[in-house]
C-alpha cells in the first residue's frame, strides 16, 4: 500500500541518526572503495527506538585501501553494539569501564599504534567513526546498533535522518516500523532532498497500531540526471507521530516482567504562570546574540497569557529590574515590556548571582504581599553566553546561594547561549532548583531556539505528580515525582514486576491544577499486555528490560551532576552496572573495538563532551574533537567512509493548535511582520501591537464560519524550467528587472489573467483571506518587490514566513527556519510543502489553491507572489487581491487600441490599461507577457 502521511502533527521527538555514506563518487573511482549497500532498519515499540545501521563496502582497487564508517547518532541514545565483518570473520566491539578503556589506549600507543576516541558533539548528535584498511577485491560489512527512548517535546515524536551518501549505491534502503499499542494517531514525512521522482520511491502503509515506511531510492533516481553520476541525496529525512490517548492521559504496557507507564494528560486548564525573565546583556552579547534575544524576547512576551504575571530583569555587572514588581500580562503592560525589550543593548561585565537572587526576591516580596495566585506556578527563565566576571565569581558559592534563596519554592531554567558560558554550572543550577538547562546554539535561528524552549513550559497543566504502585506488584521503578507537567509533553515511568504478582496492575497518579488535586487511576491486565507484543512479527522484543535500564541509567546520570560524595559514588557505580550489563555506551563506558592483525588494534568510542565540561571528561582528547595519536610506521591517508548524520533544526513541529494564539514571528528589530491571533471558530485575524517596531496589519477583517477542504496537488511548472544558480549569486537573466506585478489567474473571465501592481510600500497587506479554503496570506510591499510574504493554512495548523533571507516555518508553536535554496518535501496529506534549489516554495494540496513564493534578485533580493489553481478561491475571498475572486465585472475596452477598460469589484472599480509583465511562473529568467494591469 503506498500513501502519503496522514497531515496532524502533534507529538514526541524520535531522533534517528542521518546517513551519510561518505565517498564522494570521484574519490570512489579514483581510490576504489565503493559502498554496494547501505541500510537502516529502525524498530520503534511504545518510544523505543532500536536502530540497526549496515554499511557493505567492496574495494576495488588493486592494492589495500582505508575504509571508515562514520555514524552521527542522537546524543541521547546510547550505542549497543558494533561490529565488522571481513572475509567472514567478525571483529565485535565490546563495551568496557573507562578506566579498563584507558589502559588498554595508553598501551597501544606505547606500542606505537594509533589510538583514537570519537568525541565530535553537534546540537544534538555525536559522531562515531572506526576506519579499517581493506585487502584488494576484499568485502567488510559495517554494522552499527543504537536505542533511543523517544521524548514527547511540543507535542510530537520525530524520526530524523540525513541522507547524504556522497555516490551512487546500488542497495540503499531505509525502513522505519513503528508499533504503538495505544494507537497511532497521526503520521507523517518530510525531506529536504525529495523531488517528485523520488518521492515515487517512498512507501507508507499504516493500520490503527502499526506503521512501516519505506525509502528504496534505485540508482536512476538517485542520480540529477541521466548522464551525471552525482547522487541527488543529499540532506534530511523525517518521520513525525504521535499516538492515541485516551481520557485517562496515560497507557500502561507490560512485556516480559517490566511495565512501561506513559502518561501526558491533555484535557487541562494551563496554571497560570508567575515568570520573571533574567537577560544578560553584558558586552559578550554585542551584536546578533542580543538582537536575536530581543527578537524571542518581543515574541516570547506577546505569547503571554492575560492570567499570567512577569517581570523583566536585565543585568550585566549590575542588575536592573524593569518594574518594581511583577504586573499582570495585560496588552498594556506587554506592550510597555515589548518597547523596553527592543532597547535592551550589551555592555559590560556578568553578575549572575544578583541577578537571580533579585528574581528570588521579586517572588518572595510578592508572596508575602499575597499577590501569588494559590495554585499558580513561578518560573524564573535565565539567559546568559558567560561565566560571572562581576560580584560573586565561584560557581559553586553562586549555587549555594540560589538553592538557598528558592528553597524549593519556584523552578529556575536556565539557558546558554553560546560555547563561552559554563554550561555545566547552568545544568547543575537549573537541576538543583527544579528547572533545566538548554544549549541555544550561535545560529541564524537562535532566537527560534529561545521561543520553542518558552514553548515548551509556557502551558503547565499539573505540578508535583506522583505514581503509585501496589508493592506486592512492582519490585522496582524509575522516577516516580515530577515538580510540573507541561502541555505537550509525557511523563514516563518504567519498572519491574514482582514475579508473583498479582493479575492486574493498577496506578494512581496525584497532581495539583491551579483549583484542585486531582487524581488518575490506571489497571492493565498483566497477560493481556504481554500479549500485545508477542504477534508484531517485526517489532523486537525483550525491548522493556533494556527500557527500564536506559531510563535508569539517565537518570542517574542526571542525579550525578547535583550529587557528591558517598552518594555521587553509589550513582556512579550502579549507573556503571547497568551500562556494561546492558552493553550501553554511556559517559562512564566507552566501546573498544578490535581488528585484524596487523592493524591499528585500538580504537574507543565514547560518549562525546561538550568543549566547556572541563578536563574531567575530556579523557582521550574529550575537548570535543576526533583524536588520533599517529604511530611510527606510515599512514593510509585519512578516507571517508559510511557517515550518518542527524540536523535536528529541521523539526517543524509543535504542541497542540491553540485556537486563541496564532503564533506570527517578529523579525529582526525594524523589520516589518505580522504578529496575529487566530480564531479558529470565526477564521478572525486579530491584530497585535507591538511599539518600536514595523506597522502591523491594518485591514479590518469580517467574521465568517469556516469550512475546511481537502487540500491540493503541487504545480511544478516553476521548479522544471528554473535554470541552475549559485545558492546565493543572481545571474545577469535576474538583473535590471523591473518590480514584478502579481499575476491573477481569473477563472471563468474572458480575460484569463490579470496583473496587479501594488503601490503600498513599506506597508503590511491582507492579501487573501479566503474562510472556506481555510487560508490567509498577507505581505509587506517595497517598491522592487515583496520584503514579506506570510501565509496561515488553518487545516494544517501551518504558518509560513517568507523572507528574502530565510523561511520560517511554524507547525502550532515549533518554528524552524530553512534559508533559500534548501529543499524542502513535506507531505502532510492534505498539504504538501515543497522547496528546490532554485529559490522556489509552494504550498499546494488536493482542492486548494496553490501559493508559490520565490525568491528574486533584481534590483535587490525581494520575493515573487505566484497564484495558480485560483479557481478554487471560494467567492467569500476578500483581502487586497483576494477581491478580485467576487463577482467582477470587466466594461468593455476603450481609448486608442483598445488599452484601456475598467474593471468592477464589489464597491470598487479600478482602470485597467493593457500593459507588458515580468512573468515568473516559469521561473528565471523572467518572460514578459501582455496583460490588463491594475494598480491598487
Amino acid at each position: 500500500m503506498k500513501s502519503s502521511a496522514p497531515a496532524h502533527m502533534w507529538g514526541i521527538i524520535l531522533l534517528l541518526p542521518s546517513l551519510l555514506a561518505g565517498l564522494q563518487t570521484t574519490t570512489a573511482r579514483k581510490n576504489g572503495i565503493d559502498i554496494y549497500s547501505l541500510t537502516v532498519d529502525s524498530q520503534v515499540s511504545s518510544r523505543f527506538a532500536h536502530t540497526v545501521v549496515t554499511s557493505r563496502v567492496v574495494n576495488r582497487a588493486d592494492a589495500a585501501r582505508e575504509a571508515t564508517f562514520q555514524l552521527e547518532l542522537p546524543r541521547k541514545a546510547f550505542i549497543t553494539n558494533f561490529s565488522m565483518v571481513i572475509d567472514g570473520v567478525t571483529y565485535p566491539g565490546t563495551v568496557q569501564d573507562k578506566a579498563v578503556a584507558q589502559e588498554q589506549y595508553q598501551a597501544a600507543v606505547g606500542r606505537g599504534e594509533s589510538a583514537g576516541l570519537v568525541k565530535t558533539a553537534g546540537r544534538q548528535t555525536e559522531q562515531f567513526e572506526v576506519s579499517v584498511t581493506v585487502a584488494p577485491k576484499a568485502k567488510i560489512t559495517f554494522e552499527l546498533v543504537y536505542q533511543e527512548l523517544l521524548r514527547r517535546r511540543l507535542g510530537t515524536y520525530e524520526l530524523l535522518l540525513k541522507v547524504k551518501p556522497q555516490q551512487l549505491v546500488k542497495h540503499l534502503q531505509m525502513d522505519i516500523h513503528i508499533f504503538e499499542p495505544q494507537g497511532i494517531g497521526f503520521l507523517e514525512t518530510e525531506s529536504t532532498f525529495m523531488t517528485q521522482e523520488l518521492a515515487d520511491a517512498l512507501t507508507t502503509s499504516q493500520n490503527k497500531t502499526k506503521a512501516h515506511i519505506r525509502f528504496k531510492p534505485t540508482l536512476s533516481q538517485q542520480q540529477h540526471s541521466q548522464n551525471d553520476q552525482d547522487t541527488i541525496l543529499d540532506g534530511n529525512f523525517i518521520v513525525r507521530y504521535d499516538v492515541d490517548r485516551s481520557v485517562s492521559g496515560g497507557s500502561i504496557q507490560i512485556e516480559n516482567g517490566y511495565f512501561v507507564h506513559h502518561f501526558a494528560p491533555e484535557d487541562l486548564p494551563t496554571m497560570p504562570k508567575n515568570v520573571i525573565f533574567v537577560i544578560d546583556k553584558s558586552g559578550s552579547m554585542l551584536g546578533r546574540k542580543i538582537q536575536q534575544t530581543r527578537e524571542a524576547l518581543i515574541k516570547i512576551l506577546n505569547d503571554l497569557s492575560p492570567k499570567d504575571q512577569f517581570n523583566l530583569i536585565v543585568f550585566n555587572g549590575k542588575e536592573t529590574q524593569w518594574r518594581p514588581s511583577l504586573v499582570k500580562a495585560s496588552e498594556e503592560n506587554v506592550k510597555e515590556a515589548t518597547g523596553y525589550a527592543s532597547k535592551i543593548e550589551a555592555d559590560g561585565w556578568t553578575n549572575i548571582n544578583d541577578a537571580v537572587l533579585s528574581a528570588v526576591e521579586l517572588l518572595d516580596a510578592s508572596n508575602r504581599a499575597e499577590k501569588l495566585p494559590p495554585g499558580s506556578v513561578s518560573l524564573i527563565i535565565l539567559l546568559t553566553d558567560g561565566e560571572p566576571t562581576q560580584g560573586e565569581t565561584n560557581p559553586t558559592t553562586i549555587q549555594k546561594n540560589v538553592q538557598e534563596a528558592i528553597n524549593n519554592r519556584y523552578s529556575l531554567f536556565c539557558l546558554g547561549f553560546g560555547f563561552n558560558v559554563h554550561y555545566p554550572f547552568l545544568e547543575k543550577l537549573a537541576q538543583d532548583n527544579g528547572g533545566l538547562a538548554r544549549r541555544i546554539y550561535e545560529d541564524s535561528d537562535s532566537a527560534l531556539q529561545l521561543q520553542d524552549f518558552y514553548q515548551e513550559v509556557a502551558n503547565p497543566l499539573l505540578s508535583v505528580v506522583s505514581f503509585e504502585y501496589p508493592s506486592d506488584a512492582v519490585e522496582a521503578v524509575t522516577q516516580d515525582n515530577f515538580r510540573y507537567h507541561f502541555k505537550g509533553s509525557e511523563m514516563v515511568v518504567a519498572g519491574k514486576l514482582q514475579a508473583q504478582g498479582p493479575d492486574v496492575l493498577t496506578a494512581k497518579i496525584n497532581g495539583q491544577t491551579h483549583k484542585q488535586n486531582i487524581t488518575f487511576q490506571m489497571e492493565a491486565s498483566v497477560a493481556q499486555k504481554e500479549e500485545e507484543f508477542r504477534s508484531p512479527k517485526y517489532i523486537y522484543h525483550n525491548f522493556m528490560e533494556r527500557l527500564w535500564a536506559f531510563l535508569t541509567i539517565n537518570q542517574q546520570l542526571e542525579q550525578m551532576i547535583s550529587a557528591s560524595g558517598a552518594a555521587l559514588k553509589e550513582l556512579e557505580s550502579q549507573a556503571l552496572n547497568l551500562a556494561l550489563k546492558y552493553n550501553f555506551v554511556t559517559p562512564l563506558t566507552y566501546m573498544v573495538v578490535t581488528k585484524p592483525e596487523g592493524q591499528e588494534q585500538f580504537q574507543a568510542a565514547g560518549k562525546p563532551v561538550d568543549a566547556d565540561n572541563g578536563p574531567r571528561d575530556a579523557f582521550l582528547g574529550g575537548q570535543g574533537h576526533f583524536l588520533k595519536t599517529h604511530a611510527r610506521r606510515p599512514q593510509l591517508p585519512k578516507r571517508k567512509g559510511t557517515t550518518l548524520h542527524t540536523d535536528p533544526r529541521l523539526s517543524v513541529t509543535g504542541s497542540m493548535f491553540r485556537p486563541d494564539a496564532f503564533p506570527g514571528l517578529p523579525g529582526p528589530p525594524g523589520d516589518p511582520h505580522f504578529p496575529v491571533r487566530f480564531d479558529s471558530h470565526n477564521f478572525r485575524l486579530h491584530h497585535l501591537k507591538i511599539p518600536d517596531m514595523a506597522p502591523f496589519l491594518d485591514v479590518s477583517m469580517p467574521s465568517v464560519t469556516s469550512a475546511t477542504r481537502d487540500p491540493v496537488v503541487l504545480s511544478q511548472a516553476v521548479a522544471q524550467s528554473t535554470k541552475k544558480k549559485d545558492a546565493e549569486s543572481a545571474t545577469p537573466a535576474e538583473s535590471t528587472h523591473p518590480a514584478p506585478a502579481v499575476i491573477l489567474p481569473l477563472p471563468g473571465s474572458s480575460v484569463g489573467q490579470l496583473c496587479v501592481d501594488i503601490l503600498r510600500f513599506h506597508m503590511p497587506i491582507n492579501l487573501f483571506e479566503d474562510p472556506d479554503q481555510g487560508l490567509w496570506v498577507g505581505g509587506v510591499y517595497e517598491k522592487d518587490g515583496f520584503s514579506r510574504i506570510e501565509v496561515h493554512i488553518q487545516e494544517s495548523r501551518l504558518f509560513v514566513r517568507a523572507s528574502p533571507e530565510y523561511v520560517v516555518v511554524i507547525r502550532d508553536q515549533k518554528s524552524s527556519q530553512y534559508k533559500w535554496k534548501q529543499t524542502l518535501f513535506s507531505d502532510l496529506r492534505s498539504l504538501l510543502i515543497v522547496m528546490d534549489q532554485k529559490g522556489f516554495l509552494e504550498l499546494s494540496g488536493p482542492d486548494r489553491v496553490t501559493i508559490g513564493v520565490m525568491r528574486i534578485s533584481d534590483p535587490q533580493k525581494r520575493l515573487a507572489l505566484l497564484v495558480s489553481h485560483a479557481e478554487r478561491f471560494s467567492n467569500r475571498t476578500i483581502g487586497q487581491l483576494g477581491q478580485f475572486y467576487q463577482d467582477i465585472i470587466w466594461d468593455p475596452p476603450v481609448g486608442p487600441d483598445n488599452t484601456t477598460r475598467t474593471l468592477r469589484v464589489p464597491g470598487t472599480e479600478y482602470p485597467a490599461t493593457r500593459e507588458l509583465k515580468l512573468d515568473y511562473r516559469e521561473g528565471l529568467p523572467a518572460k514578459k507577457i501582455s496583460c490588463w494591469t491594475v494598480k491598487i
